[in-house]
């Protein structure tokens, strides 16, 4: 079975089907598994109105169709060893997208890669231990990159996750 890229895998994604249209009871689900991924199903379905057969059918198919691409558990990054945060703007070589990429999610503490239109190509996030291994992630490993032109540091102060709490 080949790798997803969500797994970090290096395939491309495929063409994907159309998205069948979500229902209230899906949307509901999809709010609760939100604020906690660990929901049973028996509490999804008491919640929502549903059988367990039904609220299970519902997560299977939201996983299966792409809707939901996983769980996990949201880290308080500081609290984990990882105080220093930074937004990392890139401009890349025209049409090396896919090879910066493959670069970037090798990096230690990338958390979220995003090709982006405006000013800048690519918004990188980043968590590190402190200041020190910032700078070395941005001099030795960024821009060591060779399809990377520029690169512009942007240290976060405090965050606010907006996803439902539970």
């Amino acid at each position: 079975m080949a790798e997803r890229p969500e797994d970090g895998g290096p395939e491309e994604p495929g063409p994907q089907p159309p998205a069948r249209p979500l229902d209230a009871i899906d949307q509901d689900i999809l709010r609760m598994l939100q604020a906690d991924g660990r929901a049973s199903i028996r509490s999804v379905a008491e919640r929502v109105h549903v059988s367990r057969a039904n609220a299970y059918a519902r997560i299977s198919r939201l996983v299966e169709d792409g809707v939901i691409r996983g769980f996990g558990a949201r880290v308080d990054h500081e609290r984990a060893g990882h105080g220093t945060s930074a937004y990392i703007t890139l401009n890349i070589v025209q049409n090396s997208w896919r090879t910066v990429r493959a670069q970037l999610r090798q990096l230690p503490g990338a958390s979220h890669i995003a090709l982006v239109g405006g000013d800048f190509d690519v918004l990188l996030l980043v968590h590190t231990p402190d200041n020190r291994a910032l700078r070395e992630l941005v001099l030795s490993r960024l821009q060591a990159i060779p399809e990377v032109l520029s690169t512009r540091t942007l240290l976060v102060f405090e965050t606010e996750d907006l996803e439902p709490q539970s």
